[in-house]
Protein backbone atom coordinates (compact mmCIF):
# COMPACT_ATOMS: atom_id res chain seq x y z
CA UNK A 1 0.00 0.00 0.00
CA UNK A 2 1.04 3.36 -0.93
CA UNK A 3 1.48 5.51 2.09
CA UNK A 4 0.77 9.40 1.99
CA UNK A 5 3.54 11.02 1.10
CA UNK A 6 4.99 14.53 3.39
CA UNK A 7 4.35 17.60 1.03
CA UNK A 8 7.97 19.34 2.18
CA UNK A 9 7.96 22.00 -0.81
CA UNK A 10 5.27 24.09 -2.37
CA UNK A 11 4.59 24.56 -5.90
CA UNK A 12 6.66 27.15 -7.67
CA UNK A 13 4.77 28.90 -9.67
CA UNK A 14 1.28 28.09 -11.03
CA UNK A 15 0.34 28.45 -14.96
CA UNK A 16 -1.62 31.01 -15.80
CA UNK A 17 -5.21 30.48 -15.67
CA UNK A 18 -7.28 30.20 -18.71
CA UNK A 19 -10.68 31.75 -19.10
CA UNK A 20 -12.84 30.15 -21.24
CA UNK A 21 -14.86 32.50 -23.37
CA UNK A 22 -17.65 32.00 -25.40
CA UNK A 23 -19.81 34.02 -27.49
CA UNK A 24 -22.54 31.81 -26.07
CA UNK A 25 -21.89 29.23 -23.52
CA UNK A 26 -23.86 25.86 -22.15
CA UNK A 27 -27.86 27.42 -22.50
CA UNK A 28 -30.17 26.60 -19.78
CA UNK A 29 -33.65 27.40 -20.75
CA UNK A 30 -37.49 27.02 -21.14
CA UNK A 31 -40.10 26.49 -23.32
CA UNK A 32 -43.07 28.76 -23.22
CA UNK A 33 -45.49 28.39 -25.93
CA UNK A 34 -48.36 28.54 -23.91
CA UNK A 35 -47.17 32.00 -22.01
CA UNK A 36 -48.73 34.60 -24.03
CA UNK A 37 -52.31 32.35 -24.17
CA UNK A 38 -51.75 31.72 -20.08
CA UNK A 39 -52.04 35.36 -19.75
CA UNK A 40 -55.13 36.44 -22.12
CA UNK A 41 -56.62 34.00 -19.93
CA UNK A 42 -55.70 35.43 -16.86
CA UNK A 43 -52.95 33.72 -15.21
CA UNK A 44 -50.66 35.46 -13.24
CA UNK A 45 -47.24 34.56 -11.84
CA UNK A 46 -45.64 35.55 -8.96
CA UNK A 47 -41.78 35.34 -7.85
CA UNK A 48 -40.25 33.33 -5.28
CA UNK A 49 -41.21 36.82 -2.49
CA UNK A 50 -45.16 36.61 -3.68
CA UNK A 51 -44.96 39.60 -5.85
CA UNK A 52 -46.30 39.23 -9.68
CA UNK A 53 -43.36 39.66 -12.12
CA UNK A 54 -42.97 38.82 -15.50
CA UNK A 55 -42.35 35.17 -16.08
CA UNK A 56 -39.25 35.40 -18.09
CA UNK A 57 -37.85 38.03 -15.61
CA UNK A 58 -38.51 34.88 -12.87
CA UNK A 59 -36.59 32.25 -15.40
CA UNK A 60 -34.03 34.72 -15.80
CA UNK A 61 -33.51 35.07 -11.94
CA UNK A 62 -33.31 31.44 -11.75
CA UNK A 63 -30.45 30.95 -13.68
CA UNK A 64 -32.42 30.57 -17.75
CA UNK A 65 -30.88 32.32 -20.47
CA UNK A 66 -32.26 30.62 -23.22
CA UNK A 67 -36.28 30.99 -24.35
CA UNK A 68 -38.14 28.10 -27.24
CA UNK A 69 -40.73 29.04 -28.87
CA UNK A 70 -42.66 26.11 -31.19
CA UNK A 71 -44.08 27.71 -34.54
CA UNK A 72 -48.19 25.94 -35.86
CA UNK A 73 -48.71 26.72 -39.50
CA UNK A 74 -52.36 27.69 -39.49
CA UNK A 75 -53.28 27.34 -35.56
CA UNK A 76 -56.78 27.56 -33.99
CA UNK A 77 -57.51 30.70 -32.10
CA UNK A 78 -53.66 31.78 -33.49
CA UNK A 79 -51.76 30.71 -30.44
CA UNK A 80 -48.16 29.79 -31.88
CA UNK A 81 -48.44 31.58 -35.15
CA UNK A 82 -46.02 33.73 -36.57
CA UNK A 83 -47.02 36.32 -34.83
CA UNK A 84 -47.96 35.41 -31.48
CA UNK A 85 -44.22 33.51 -31.54
CA UNK A 86 -42.72 37.29 -32.75
CA UNK A 87 -44.64 38.66 -29.91
CA UNK A 88 -42.98 36.36 -27.42
CA UNK A 89 -39.75 36.48 -29.15
CA UNK A 90 -39.50 40.04 -28.73
CA UNK A 91 -39.91 39.84 -24.93
CA UNK A 92 -37.19 37.50 -25.12
CA UNK A 93 -34.38 39.38 -26.55
CA UNK A 94 -35.34 42.58 -24.62
CA UNK A 95 -35.14 40.47 -21.54
CA UNK A 96 -31.73 39.16 -23.22
CA UNK A 97 -32.40 35.49 -23.58
CA UNK A 98 -31.23 33.34 -26.38
CA UNK A 99 -33.55 32.02 -28.72
CA UNK A 100 -35.00 28.54 -29.96
CA UNK A 101 -37.72 28.01 -32.87
CA UNK A 102 -39.21 25.05 -33.02
CA UNK A 103 -40.86 24.08 -35.98
CA UNK A 104 -44.19 21.61 -35.45
CA UNK A 105 -44.78 21.91 -39.12
CA UNK A 106 -48.50 21.25 -38.70
CA UNK A 107 -51.52 23.29 -37.43
CA UNK A 108 -51.50 21.93 -33.65
CA UNK A 109 -49.43 19.88 -31.70
CA UNK A 110 -46.43 17.20 -33.31
CA UNK A 111 -44.71 14.20 -31.20
CA UNK A 112 -44.08 10.84 -31.41
CA UNK A 113 -47.98 9.87 -31.64
CA UNK A 114 -49.13 12.43 -34.15
CA UNK A 115 -47.30 14.41 -37.20
CA UNK A 116 -50.60 15.39 -38.74
CA UNK A 117 -50.35 17.48 -42.05
CA UNK A 118 -51.10 21.33 -41.88
CA UNK A 119 -54.90 21.40 -43.42
CA UNK A 120 -53.64 23.52 -46.34
CA UNK A 121 -51.22 20.94 -47.00
CA UNK A 122 -52.95 17.74 -46.84
CA UNK A 123 -53.14 17.23 -50.63
CA UNK A 124 -49.68 17.88 -51.49
CA UNK A 125 -47.19 15.02 -52.27
CA UNK A 126 -43.92 14.65 -51.47
CA UNK A 127 -42.49 17.31 -53.58
CA UNK A 128 -45.56 19.70 -52.86
CA UNK A 129 -44.20 19.26 -49.42
CA UNK A 130 -40.99 20.16 -49.27
CA UNK A 131 -42.15 23.07 -51.17
CA UNK A 132 -44.15 24.01 -48.18
CA UNK A 133 -41.68 23.42 -45.57
CA UNK A 134 -39.26 25.10 -47.16
CA UNK A 135 -41.27 28.59 -47.71
CA UNK A 136 -43.29 28.30 -44.35
CA UNK A 137 -39.75 28.11 -42.57
CA UNK A 138 -37.99 30.93 -44.82
CA UNK A 139 -40.96 33.07 -44.54
CA UNK A 140 -41.52 32.41 -40.63
CA UNK A 141 -37.80 32.82 -39.71
CA UNK A 142 -37.70 36.19 -42.23
CA UNK A 143 -40.34 37.89 -40.27
CA UNK A 144 -38.64 36.83 -37.13
CA UNK A 145 -35.64 38.69 -39.08
CA UNK A 146 -37.42 41.64 -39.59
CA UNK A 147 -38.95 42.30 -36.26
CA UNK A 148 -34.96 42.44 -34.79
CA UNK A 149 -35.31 38.61 -33.92
CA UNK A 150 -32.11 36.18 -34.54
CA UNK A 151 -32.48 32.58 -33.15
CA UNK A 152 -29.28 30.37 -32.23
CA UNK A 153 -31.04 27.22 -32.71
CA UNK A 154 -33.67 25.98 -34.79
CA UNK A 155 -35.41 22.63 -35.01
CA UNK A 156 -36.94 21.22 -38.33
CA UNK A 157 -39.34 19.02 -36.67
CA UNK A 158 -40.69 18.61 -32.97
CA UNK A 159 -40.00 14.83 -31.79
CA UNK A 160 -40.15 13.13 -35.30
CA UNK A 161 -38.95 9.69 -33.75
CA UNK A 162 -41.21 8.39 -37.22
CA UNK A 163 -40.21 11.12 -39.18
CA UNK A 164 -43.03 14.21 -39.95
CA UNK A 165 -45.95 15.36 -42.33
CA UNK A 166 -47.44 11.76 -42.46
CA UNK A 167 -48.15 9.73 -44.42
CA UNK A 168 -45.39 10.88 -47.02
CA UNK A 169 -42.79 11.99 -44.27
CA UNK A 170 -43.13 8.70 -42.01
CA UNK A 171 -39.82 6.91 -41.75
CA UNK A 172 -41.09 3.47 -41.45
CA UNK A 173 -43.03 4.26 -44.93
CA UNK A 174 -39.94 6.35 -46.60
CA UNK A 175 -37.18 7.06 -44.72
CA UNK A 176 -35.81 9.27 -47.63
CA UNK A 177 -38.77 11.14 -47.86
CA UNK A 178 -38.06 11.69 -44.00
CA UNK A 179 -34.68 12.68 -45.04
CA UNK A 180 -35.37 15.38 -48.09
CA UNK A 181 -37.77 17.09 -45.67
CA UNK A 182 -35.13 17.84 -42.99
CA UNK A 183 -32.88 19.29 -45.25
CA UNK A 184 -35.71 21.55 -46.94
CA UNK A 185 -36.31 23.01 -43.32
CA UNK A 186 -32.92 22.94 -42.93
CA UNK A 187 -32.16 25.18 -46.52
CA UNK A 188 -34.48 27.45 -45.55
CA UNK A 189 -32.68 27.91 -42.07
CA UNK A 190 -29.50 28.53 -43.48
CA UNK A 191 -30.46 31.15 -46.00
CA UNK A 192 -31.97 33.56 -43.75
CA UNK A 193 -29.59 32.87 -40.45
CA UNK A 194 -26.44 30.80 -41.94
CA UNK A 195 -25.09 30.87 -38.33
CA UNK A 196 -28.37 29.39 -36.48
CA UNK A 197 -27.55 25.71 -35.62
CA UNK A 198 -30.61 23.16 -37.24
CA UNK A 199 -31.72 20.35 -34.68
CA UNK A 200 -33.77 17.24 -35.37
CA UNK A 201 -35.41 16.46 -32.31
CA UNK A 202 -36.42 13.10 -31.18
CA UNK A 203 -38.34 11.72 -28.35
CA UNK A 204 -37.22 9.62 -25.05
CA UNK A 205 -33.79 10.24 -24.67
CA UNK A 206 -33.03 7.18 -23.09
CA UNK A 207 -33.67 4.97 -26.32
CA UNK A 208 -30.48 4.72 -27.53
CA UNK A 209 -32.10 2.04 -30.79
CA UNK A 210 -34.39 4.33 -31.96
CA UNK A 211 -32.28 7.75 -31.79
CA UNK A 212 -29.69 4.85 -33.80
CA UNK A 213 -32.44 3.93 -36.12
CA UNK A 214 -33.53 7.58 -37.54
CA UNK A 215 -30.06 8.87 -37.62
CA UNK A 216 -28.49 5.90 -39.06
CA UNK A 217 -31.34 5.92 -41.87
CA UNK A 218 -31.64 9.83 -42.31
CA UNK A 219 -27.72 10.15 -42.76
CA UNK A 220 -28.08 7.50 -45.43
CA UNK A 221 -29.99 9.84 -47.45
CA UNK A 222 -27.47 12.78 -47.14
CA UNK A 223 -29.84 14.68 -44.18
CA UNK A 224 -28.06 17.77 -43.17
CA UNK A 225 -28.93 19.00 -39.92
CA UNK A 226 -25.62 20.09 -36.90
CA UNK A 227 -27.16 19.18 -33.54
CA UNK A 228 -29.61 16.19 -32.42
CA UNK A 229 -32.10 17.14 -29.70
CA UNK A 230 -33.81 14.92 -27.15
CA UNK A 231 -36.60 15.18 -24.63
CA UNK A 232 -36.25 13.81 -21.80
CA UNK A 233 -39.32 12.95 -18.71
CA UNK A 234 -37.59 10.87 -16.41
CA UNK A 235 -40.67 9.73 -14.02
CA UNK A 236 -42.84 9.13 -17.46
CA UNK A 237 -40.83 5.52 -17.75
CA UNK A 238 -42.07 4.41 -14.60
CA UNK A 239 -41.66 2.03 -12.53
CA UNK A 240 -38.01 2.41 -14.50
CA UNK A 241 -36.25 4.45 -11.64
CA UNK A 242 -36.03 7.90 -12.79
CA UNK A 243 -31.77 7.61 -11.90
CA UNK A 244 -31.67 4.65 -14.63
CA UNK A 245 -33.76 6.61 -17.11
CA UNK A 246 -30.85 9.84 -16.58
CA UNK A 247 -27.92 7.39 -17.02
CA UNK A 248 -29.40 5.31 -20.23
CA UNK A 249 -29.74 9.20 -21.53
CA UNK A 250 -26.45 10.35 -20.72
CA UNK A 251 -25.69 7.29 -22.41
CA UNK A 252 -27.38 7.48 -25.41
CA UNK A 253 -26.06 11.78 -25.90
CA UNK A 254 -22.39 10.20 -25.84
CA UNK A 255 -23.28 7.69 -28.47
CA UNK A 256 -25.02 10.24 -30.38
CA UNK A 257 -21.62 12.70 -30.63
CA UNK A 258 -19.71 9.34 -31.06
CA UNK A 259 -21.39 7.68 -33.59
CA UNK A 260 -22.49 11.13 -35.85
CA UNK A 261 -19.85 13.68 -34.38
CA UNK A 262 -22.61 16.02 -34.09
CA UNK A 263 -23.76 18.55 -30.64
CA UNK A 264 -26.81 17.35 -28.72
CA UNK A 265 -29.28 19.13 -26.20
CA UNK A 266 -32.13 18.37 -24.44
CA UNK A 267 -34.61 20.75 -25.69
CA UNK A 268 -37.40 19.31 -23.30
CA UNK A 269 -37.07 18.17 -20.11
CA UNK A 270 -40.03 17.95 -17.24
CA UNK A 271 -40.53 15.87 -14.05
CA UNK A 272 -44.17 16.56 -11.91
CA UNK A 273 -44.22 19.55 -10.04
CA UNK A 274 -44.95 18.12 -7.18
CA UNK A 275 -42.45 15.00 -7.14
CA UNK A 276 -40.64 14.89 -3.83
CA UNK A 277 -37.57 14.18 -6.14
CA UNK A 278 -38.09 16.61 -8.98
CA UNK A 279 -35.24 19.13 -7.62
CA UNK A 280 -33.12 16.13 -7.35
CA UNK A 281 -34.21 15.09 -10.94
CA UNK A 282 -33.70 18.07 -12.89
CA UNK A 283 -30.39 18.92 -10.56
CA UNK A 284 -29.32 15.49 -12.53
CA UNK A 285 -30.33 15.95 -15.82
CA UNK A 286 -28.40 19.35 -15.97
CA UNK A 287 -25.02 17.89 -14.74
CA UNK A 288 -25.85 15.01 -17.02
CA UNK A 289 -25.96 16.91 -19.92
CA UNK A 290 -22.53 18.91 -18.64
CA UNK A 291 -21.18 15.47 -18.42
CA UNK A 292 -21.26 15.07 -22.40
CA UNK A 293 -17.83 14.10 -24.03
CA UNK A 294 -15.32 16.64 -25.44
CA UNK A 295 -18.41 19.58 -23.86
CA UNK A 296 -20.92 18.69 -26.71
CA UNK A 297 -23.49 18.98 -24.60
CA UNK A 298 -25.28 22.29 -25.75
CA UNK A 299 -28.00 22.58 -22.60
CA UNK A 300 -31.41 21.78 -21.41
CA UNK A 301 -35.24 23.39 -21.70
CA UNK A 302 -37.36 22.54 -19.00
CA UNK A 303 -40.61 22.33 -21.03
CA UNK A 304 -43.70 25.08 -20.08
CA UNK A 305 -42.49 25.15 -16.45
CA UNK A 306 -44.74 28.30 -15.77
CA UNK A 307 -47.92 25.66 -16.78
CA UNK A 308 -48.49 23.85 -13.95
CA UNK A 309 -51.96 22.25 -14.21
CA UNK A 310 -52.85 24.45 -17.26
CA UNK A 311 -54.79 22.40 -19.97
CA UNK A 312 -54.19 19.55 -17.11
CA UNK A 313 -50.37 19.39 -17.63
CA UNK A 314 -48.67 18.58 -14.52
CA UNK A 315 -45.53 18.45 -15.64
CA UNK A 316 -44.32 22.23 -14.58
CA UNK A 317 -42.28 23.84 -12.11
CA UNK A 318 -44.74 26.13 -10.96
CA UNK A 319 -47.00 25.70 -7.79
CA UNK A 320 -50.70 25.95 -8.87
CA UNK A 321 -51.55 26.89 -5.17
CA UNK A 322 -49.50 29.53 -4.79
CA UNK A 323 -48.53 30.96 -8.15
CA UNK A 324 -44.69 30.72 -7.24
CA UNK A 325 -41.99 28.74 -8.77
CA UNK A 326 -41.31 25.10 -6.67
CA UNK A 327 -37.62 24.28 -5.40
CA UNK A 328 -37.24 22.54 -9.07
CA UNK A 329 -36.94 26.04 -10.73
CA UNK A 330 -33.91 26.47 -8.73
CA UNK A 331 -31.81 23.17 -10.24
CA UNK A 332 -31.24 26.02 -12.96
CA UNK A 333 -29.17 28.27 -10.54
CA UNK A 334 -26.33 24.98 -10.26
CA UNK A 335 -25.09 26.78 -7.24
CA UNK A 336 -22.12 26.15 -5.32
CA UNK A 337 -21.61 21.83 -4.65
CA UNK A 338 -24.99 21.89 -6.53
CA UNK A 339 -23.31 19.19 -8.87
CA UNK A 340 -24.33 15.76 -8.34
CA UNK A 341 -21.66 13.43 -7.10
CA UNK A 342 -20.85 9.66 -8.26
CA UNK A 343 -17.90 6.97 -7.36
CA UNK A 344 -15.55 7.18 -9.99
CA UNK A 345 -14.79 2.97 -10.58
CA UNK A 346 -12.18 1.09 -12.71
CA UNK A 347 -12.58 -1.32 -15.38
CA UNK A 348 -9.66 -3.01 -14.48
CA UNK A 349 -9.95 -3.91 -10.93
CA UNK A 350 -13.76 -2.77 -10.24
CA UNK A 351 -12.39 -0.72 -7.47
CA UNK A 352 -13.09 3.33 -7.00
CA UNK A 353 -10.96 5.85 -7.18
CA UNK A 354 -10.32 7.23 -3.20
CA UNK A 355 -8.57 9.62 -1.36
CA UNK A 356 -6.26 7.44 0.72
CA UNK A 357 -7.27 7.35 4.85
CA UNK A 358 -10.41 10.33 3.99
CA UNK A 359 -7.26 12.89 3.89
CA UNK A 360 -8.16 16.17 3.48
CA UNK A 361 -5.03 18.08 3.43
CA UNK A 362 -3.12 19.49 -0.16
CA UNK A 363 -1.44 17.07 -1.72
CA UNK A 364 -3.15 13.69 0.07
CA UNK A 365 -2.68 10.75 -2.12
CA UNK A 366 -5.16 9.25 -4.76
CA UNK A 367 -5.93 5.77 -4.82
CA UNK A 368 -7.71 3.08 -5.72
CA UNK A 369 -10.07 0.77 -2.91
CA UNK A 370 -12.96 -0.99 -2.80
CA UNK A 371 -16.15 0.55 -3.84
CA UNK A 372 -18.17 2.34 -0.41
CA UNK A 373 -20.60 5.06 -0.13
CA UNK A 374 -18.05 7.41 1.74
CA UNK A 375 -17.70 10.89 0.86
CA UNK A 376 -14.22 10.31 -0.25
CA UNK A 377 -14.93 8.51 -3.34
CA UNK A 378 -17.92 10.92 -4.01
CA UNK A 379 -16.21 12.91 -6.62
CA UNK A 380 -18.22 15.83 -8.78
CA UNK A 381 -17.41 16.74 -12.63
CA UNK A 382 -17.58 20.56 -12.45
CA UNK A 383 -17.17 21.69 -16.43
CA UNK A 384 -14.33 24.44 -16.97
CA UNK A 385 -14.97 24.74 -20.70
CA UNK A 386 -13.93 22.98 -23.82
CA UNK A 387 -15.23 19.81 -22.94
CA UNK A 388 -12.78 19.48 -19.78
CA UNK A 389 -13.80 19.16 -15.99
CA UNK A 390 -12.18 19.88 -12.73
CA UNK A 391 -13.18 16.17 -10.39
CA UNK A 392 -13.75 17.36 -6.88
CA UNK A 393 -14.25 15.04 -4.27
CA UNK A 394 -16.80 15.89 -1.91
CA UNK A 395 -15.26 15.22 1.88
CA UNK A 396 -12.68 17.57 1.44
CA UNK A 397 -13.82 19.91 -1.61
CA UNK A 398 -10.51 19.24 -3.04
CA UNK A 399 -9.83 18.88 -6.76
CA UNK A 400 -8.08 15.74 -8.26
CA UNK A 401 -4.83 17.41 -9.32
CA UNK A 402 -1.26 16.01 -11.00
CA UNK A 403 1.48 17.08 -8.67
CA UNK A 404 3.49 19.69 -9.26
CA UNK A 405 2.38 20.36 -12.71
CA UNK A 406 4.17 16.58 -13.92
CA UNK A 407 4.89 16.04 -17.35
CA UNK A 408 5.96 12.70 -17.18
CA UNK A 409 4.66 9.31 -17.52
CA UNK A 410 4.14 8.17 -13.42
CA UNK A 411 3.29 12.15 -12.34
CA UNK A 412 1.81 11.47 -9.26
CA UNK A 413 -2.36 11.94 -8.68
CA UNK A 414 -3.06 13.71 -5.72
CA UNK A 415 -5.98 16.43 -3.91
CA UNK A 416 -5.03 20.28 -4.06
CA UNK A 417 -6.97 23.30 -3.57
CA UNK A 418 -8.80 24.18 -7.15
CA UNK A 419 -7.73 26.45 -9.04
CA UNK A 420 -7.61 27.51 -13.06
CA UNK A 421 -4.62 25.27 -13.35
CA UNK A 422 -4.59 22.80 -16.74
CA UNK A 423 -3.31 20.07 -14.27
CA UNK A 424 -6.63 19.86 -12.36
CA UNK A 425 -8.81 20.27 -15.97
CA UNK A 426 -9.46 16.45 -17.61
CA UNK A 427 -11.37 15.38 -20.39
CA UNK A 428 -13.53 12.26 -20.35
CA UNK A 429 -12.84 10.34 -23.70
CA UNK A 430 -15.69 7.36 -24.44
CA UNK A 431 -14.18 4.40 -24.95
CA UNK A 432 -17.32 2.50 -25.41
CA UNK A 433 -19.90 0.11 -23.24
CA UNK A 434 -20.40 3.45 -20.93
CA UNK A 435 -16.72 3.55 -20.44
CA UNK A 436 -14.36 6.95 -20.64
CA UNK A 437 -10.75 7.90 -20.43
CA UNK A 438 -9.62 11.04 -18.10
CA UNK A 439 -6.83 12.51 -20.23
CA UNK A 440 -5.01 15.28 -18.36
CA UNK A 441 -5.24 19.04 -19.87
CA UNK A 442 -1.77 19.85 -18.73
CA UNK A 443 0.65 16.37 -19.96
CA UNK A 444 -1.78 15.27 -22.53
CA UNK A 445 -1.77 12.08 -20.34
CA UNK A 446 -4.38 9.94 -18.70
CA UNK A 447 -5.26 8.81 -14.99
CA UNK A 448 -4.07 5.16 -14.31
CA UNK A 449 -3.73 2.65 -12.00
CA UNK A 450 0.01 2.35 -11.53
CA UNK A 451 0.90 -0.95 -13.12
CA UNK A 452 -1.89 -2.27 -13.76
CA UNK A 453 -2.35 -3.22 -10.07
CA UNK A 454 -5.81 -4.71 -8.57
CA UNK A 455 -5.06 -4.09 -5.19
CA UNK A 456 -6.52 -1.88 -2.50
CA UNK A 457 -4.53 1.44 -2.02
CA UNK A 458 -2.64 1.11 -5.69
CA UNK A 459 -1.75 4.42 -6.93
CA UNK A 460 -3.42 7.02 -9.67
CA UNK A 461 -0.78 8.32 -11.38
CA UNK A 462 -0.52 9.46 -14.95
CA UNK A 463 0.33 7.42 -17.84
CA UNK A 464 0.39 8.16 -21.61
CA UNK A 465 -3.17 7.17 -23.08
CA UNK A 466 -3.60 3.59 -24.00
CA UNK A 467 -6.71 1.43 -24.45
CA UNK A 468 -5.99 -1.20 -21.71
CA UNK A 469 -8.47 -1.32 -18.96
CA UNK A 470 -6.39 0.47 -16.03
CA UNK A 471 -7.11 3.20 -17.81
CA UNK A 472 -10.48 3.14 -18.11
CA UNK A 473 -13.41 4.65 -15.53
CA UNK A 474 -17.10 4.32 -15.34
CA UNK A 475 -19.36 6.54 -12.90
CA UNK A 476 -20.43 4.21 -10.68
Amino acid sequence: MKKSKLITNTIAGLLLAVTHSQAFGFAKGADVGWLSEMEYYGTQFYNDAGQEQDVIQILKDHGMDSIRLRVWVDPEGGWNGIDDVINKAIRAKNAGMRIMIDFHYSDSWADPAKQFKPAAWETYDINGLMSAVWWHTYDSLNALKNAGITPEWVQVGNETNNGMLWDEGKATNSMQNFAWLVNSGHDAVKDVFPNAKVIVHLANCHDSANFRWMFDGINQYGAKYDVIGASAYPTNSAPTAWQTINNQCLDNLNDMVARYNKDVVITEVGAPWDHPEAPEIISDMISKVRQVNNGRGLGIFYWEPQASNWNGYTLGAWDPNTGKPTETLDAFLEQANSYPTTRIQSRHSNLCIDVYGSGTANGADVVQWACHTNANQQWSFEPTGDGYFQIKVAHSGLCLDVFEHSMLDGGNIVQWTCSASHNQHFMKEDMGDGYYRLRSRLSDKCIDVSAAGTSNGDSMIQWSCHNNWNQQWRDY
